[in-house]
């Protein structure tokens, strides 16, 4: 599974990736509040704890009605807009934009991803450069409430898990008001068009119109 992600995501560009690689997916996700609390023991006097366990580099600009719930880790130079909900165990990278009314929730950010509209996260890991239109969201539970499966290079992998979001690659872009399904997958480059719904694994450099995908040219 670490050759897996690696494939998805570069990690130079979260300050999680030790922690990734150690707990494999989606082990990871019951450890995301574990792992920003050994990181706050690293950081600098850049960083304040605005709340308990809220960690914030000080170049961060948040907006007075965003609302951060701890364990939360947001690095240098990221944005929390109005009305921003961020609801515990999540990393959020260098750069980035959480944006209006946008939710978060259990989730590691890598460098540079984009939320800036209506969003929610939960549950996932968004790698590098990864960009949500307005509207566009994680799906995390099933609607019937069973465990999620994994499709990982074509092969069914149980999870035990009622909870999974997505795993979205660098720079994917994803288009508006697109649902990504329990347990999706996005490999790198790829480009989700607007109001498509995404289930299980898409491989990277593509572009997904509706039901159909195409390569990249």
């Amino acid at each position: 599974m670490q050759e897996y992600l690696k494939k998805l995501f570069d990690f130079n560009k979260t300050i999680a990736s030790s922690y990734i690689l150690k707990y494999d997916y989606p082990e990871v996700l019951n450890h995301i509040g574990e792992i920003i609390l050994e990181i706050s023991k690293t950081l600098n006097n850049d960083y304040q704890e605005i709340s308990p366990n809220v960690f914030v580099h000080k170049s961060v600009k948040i907006d007075k009605s965003a609302t951060i719930i701890g364990p939360c880790l947001v690095l240098e130079n990221s944005e929390i807009r109005v009305n921003a909900y961020i609801r515990g165990n999540v990393i959020i990278g260098k750069n980035c934009v959480i944006g209006n009314s946008t939710e978060l929730k259990n989730a590691i950010l890598f460098d540079e991803v984009k939320v800036p509209h209506f969003n929610y996260i939960g549950d996932s890991l968004l790698g590098y450069k990864v960009h949500f239109g307005a509207g566009s969201l994680t799906s995390n539970v099933k609607s019937d409430e069973s465990n999620v499966t994994l499709t990982i290079n074509s092969e069914k992998i149980k999870t035990n898990r009622k909870k999974i979001g997505a795993l979205v690659g660098d720079k994917v872009e994803i288009g508006c008001n697109a649902v990504l399904t329990p347990g999706s997958i996005i490999g790198k480059n790829t480009t989700i068009y607007p109001l498509v719904m995404v289930r299980g694994e898409i491989p990277e450099n593509k572009i997904v119109k509706s039901t159909t995908m195409v390569d990249k040219r």
